[in-house]
């Protein structure tokens, strides 16, 4: 009995080790092996001349103190962290409210919230060009609305001007994102009960009190998941920058993702590329352990 208890037990083992193997494999050759690449890419001279070749010459930290002694750098990453900022500034707070909007319970509630999450499922290099042609200069749209309504005297050359592509980007990435928010903060207000709300109204708790001390609190988790995730959505754009404005004019929306992309496929200096991305890599992993910090603790509280 013992032995065909032992031989059952390894074959559910087996069974479930068999579907699991595909994900491995799939995570080891599409993630752990190109960032395990790009790692040991950084740490050689890797060109254009000698990509193919076998032998690489080995430079340890140079091409991170290249890297990091070059102005560009830190303009990317002010970018970078500007951009962030003030697209949570304003997604996070329009989404939410959408959310509170949209939990209320009325006719047309399901279909509107519906509608707002196509924004969020059209591809974002689809939502790029589109307001690409939106911000254009001479025939955007954007500018025909606003001398229309007399708020400016003349077209603005949105995408080709440093002090406002940086805002044309930050609009359009706030578009897309707006929905991403909602939907989950959206799911978790279903998900919280009704008899604290009941209880609270018994007490002679009011709207605001409600919304402060109940709704807020019960949120709290989700907003944090939801702020991780836009954060990490955002710190790591590509798409959307490279269509929109290519990091420029000049270096005015140069962000890391662009900068890095631009070290490899543009001046051909792969190291440097590959150091720029683990650069953004780290970053984010370190984010990351942030957001599992907060959440051990607020399982322990």
């Amino acid at each position: 009995m013992k032995k065909s208890h032992q031989l059952y037990f390894v074959k559910q083992k087996l069974t479930v080790y068999t579907f699991v193997l595909p994900a491995v494999i799939f995570m080891a050759l599409m993630i752990i092996l190109p960032i395990g690449y790009n790692i040991v890419m950084s740490f050689e001279n890797v060109d254009l001349m000698n990509f193919t070749s076998k032998t690489k010459n080995f430079v340890g930290f140079d091409v991170y103190k290249s890297i990091l002694t070059n102005s560009v750098f830190y303009i990317a990453l002010k970018n970078t962290l500007i951009f962030t900022f003030w697209c949570l500034v304003f997604q996070f707070p329009l989404g939410f409210a959408m959310a509170m909007f949209y939990s209320l319970k009325f006719k047309m509630a399901e279909f509107l919230r519906g509608i707002t999450v196509v924004a969020w499922m059209v591809p974002m290099v689809a939502v790029a060009g589109v307001f690409k042609y939106m911000f254009n200069g001479d025939i955007g749209i954007i500018n025909e609305l606003l001398v229309g309504l007399h708020l400016i005297s003349k077209p603005i050359q949105w995408l080709s001007n440093g002090d406002t592509a940086m805002t044309s980007i930050i609009i359009a990435n706030v578009w897309k994102g707006i929905p991403f928010n909602m939907i989950l903060l959206a799911t978790a207000l279903t998900t919280m009960p009704t008899d604290v709300y009941e209880a609270a109204s018994i007490d002679g708790a009011n709207a605001f009190q409600r919304f402060t001390r109940i709704t807020i609190p019960l949120l709290k988790p989700a907003m944090i998941s939801v702020l991780t995730l836009g954060f990490i959505y955002t710190f790591k754009v590509f798409d959307l920058v490279y269509v929109m404005t290519g990091g420029g004019p000049g270096s005015s929306t140069e962000v890391l993702s662009t900068l890095a992309y631009r070290y490899s496929f543009t001046e051909y200096n792969f190291s440097q590329g590959a150091a720029a991305a683990n650069v953004l890599f780290v970053l984010l992993s370190l984010v990351g352990l942030i957001y599992i910090h907060i959440v051990r603790k607020e399982e322990d509280q």
